[in-house]
This record gives structure tokens, sequence and C-alpha cells, in this order.
């Protein structure tokens, strides 16, 4: 790449969350799953963040060949390979921040729900390999369906006794991205100065986009197409999935979603005030165990879990209709880790 590229692509990523490391504290940054679609293009993006000091790369195999190649990147951070049970608890060790894409992808006609068989063992598996060798890290779950794969998470946590629900962050950022990019696009403004809180879960109708708060504000879209965007912001990992014809998921946005959450954790862990981001947490803003919207981060992971705000009748409306579906996620990993 040629080093005026370079520089373009590193002013990107400043501008969009990423911070220099002038007077902050370097962090070790764990990726579990770091050989799949959204793992390699993850731990580039994650070479590339200056906060990072050490960055441990592991999968069930092929590992090794992608931590050379990032390794080449002409960035500070260290990066190691490690791949296989064996090695999972160097790869943990010390880590500040672990992030998790591993599991399988969506494919064309599968839902998030036709995922949890499979990726909620994985997650299991790896959280309590985390509870044993890096109980104090942040953990960031991008591993679907994320409903249900946080709630299989803190069980485990629970379980070993290392449960925080301050360190625990299912990554909604992806709606984030997705709702700021289409609003932009149909509101004829500057993506790069646009803001939507997107709230509730990370599947279909859970996927609640609050278009009335959007900055900066508009009122030149209609209600027809205020709906139509919450619908395809909804939708928005089933257009990728069809689009690529079987081949592959919403990898490279995902993993861009994932490394611009994860460089918000890390600042927070600095100490940079008003960090504030959507994640599915742990939360008490809804009857609900566990919930998305906005929360401000810090040294201890999750500082404050804030409010909806005022509400449309349209958003009030969507607000009900995803409860009953994301408390039935919920209880299905809960359910999955006190059976297993």
């Amino acid at each position: 790449m040629r080093p005026s590229v370079m520089r373009s692509a590193a002013q990107l990523l400043r501008r969009r969350n990423y911070s220099s490391a002038s007077g902050q504290q370097a962090r070790k940054v764990a990726i579990l799953g770091a050989a799949g679609g959204i793992g390699q293009p993850l731990s580039l993006l994650m070479k590339l963040n200056p906060l990072v000091s050490s960055l441990s790369l592991y999968d069930i195999a092929a590992t090794p060949g992608v931590a050379a190649d990032v390794s080449h990147i002409n960035s500070p951070a260290l990066v190691k390979g490690f791949m296989a049970d064996d090695q999972l608890a160097e790869a943990l060790d010390g880590a500040d921040l672990v992030i998790i894409p591993a599991g399988v992808p969506r494919k064309p006609g599968m839902t998030r729900d036709d995922l949890f068989n499979i990726n909620a063992g994985i997650v299991k598996n790896l959280c309590t390999a985390i509870a044993k060798y890096c109980p104090n890290a942040l953990v960031n779950m991008i591993s679907n369906p994320v409903n249900s794969t946080v709630p299989i998470a803190a069980e485990v946590f629970k379980k070993a006794g290392t449960y925080d629900e301050k360190r625990l962050f299912g990554v909604t950022t992806l709606d984030v991205v997705r709702a700021r990019t289409f609003y932009a696009g149909k509101a004829n403004v500057d993506v790069n100065t646009v803001d939507v809180p997107v709230v509730g879960g990370h599947a279909g109708i859970t996927i609640l986009p609050l278009f009335s708060q959007a900055t900066p504000s508009t009122n030149a879209l209609s209600a027809e197409e205020i709906k139509a965007l919450t619908k395809r912001t909804q939708e928005g990992g089933t257009e990728v999935v069809e689009a690529k014809a079987g081949k592959g998921s919403a990898t490279l946005s995902m993993a861009y979603a994932g490394a611009v959450f994860g460089d918000a954790c890390l600042k927070g862990l600095n100490g940079v005030p008003d960090i504030v981001e959507c994640s599915y947490v742990q939360s008490t803003v809804t009857e609900l165990p566990f919930f998305a919207s906005k929360v401000r981060l810090g040294k201890n992971g999750v500082e404050e879990v804030l409010g909806l705000g005022q509400l449309t009748q349209f958003e009030k409306d969507g607000l009900e209709a995803l409860k009953g579906e994301l408390k039935s996620s919920i209880e299905k990993g809960v359910a999955f880790t006190n059976a297993s």
C-alpha cells in the first residue's frame, strides 16, 4: 500500500474514534476466532490501533499464518498467534480486552437463531477459559446470536465466581454503523457527522434504531421513510448474506464495527472521559435483564447505563414489539448454560 493511501486509512480510522496513544497506557488485546471471516479483518484493524501494545490471535486452526501476515504491518503492536485448546491459556494471559468473533457465520435462509446450537457451545468453552485465565478483562461478544451468547457468558462467569456485569458487552455497533449510513444517505447529510442511537438487541425486530434522536436532525424524512430505514437497519445482515449469494455474511463491516467498539473500550480503560457507545449489557432500562442502549465507558468498563430518552409512538410500538423475542433469546441462553 502506498504511504499516501496508508495515511488516508489512518486518518479515516481516527475520524471513526481511533485515538492517539500519546500519554495512554498500552493494552493487550486477545481476539478469539482470529482466523475467521470477521477475525482476520478485525485483527488487521486492531493491529493499526495505537492503544494496542500486544495482540494475541487465537483460533482452532490457521492462526500462525494470520499472525505472521498481520505482524508485518508497520505499527507498534506485537502480534502472536495461538492455535488449539492447549494454547488458549497463553493467548488469554494478561489480556485487558477479549474480543470474541468465534463461531460459524450465517448462510442464506439461516436466522441468527439457527446459529445457536453451534455457537452457544463455542462461547461457553471460551468464556470458561476467560474466567480462569483473565477474569478481569473486558469481554466484547460478537459471536451470534448476541441476544443469547451474552447471557451464556454471564452465566458461565457467575458459575466461576468472576462475573462483573460492568465488563461484559454485546457488540451491537454494526447496527449503529448501518443506521448512520442509511440515515445519512436518505437525509442527504454528511455521514461523518451522523449519530443514531440503536437500542434493544442485535437480531431482526429486536434492533430498534431511534431515528427521532438522530443528529443532525432533519424534518425531511416522512413516517414511511423512517419505517423503511428501520426495517433496512433490522435486516442489514440478511441484505449482505443474500448479496454474497451463499459465500459469506457481514464480515468486513462487522470487523470494522468491532474495532470501533474495541477502541472505545480501550479509551475507557485508559480514562478518556465521555466515551459513550451503544452496547447490549446487563440493564435496568427495561424489565429485561439484558438490553442494548447507550452506555458510558470508563476504567471499570460500564460506568453508566443511559436511558432511552423521549421516543416517538412508532418507536414505543417497536420497543413493545421486540420485548417478547428478546426475552425468549435471553432465557434460551440461560437455559443452555444451566442445562449443560
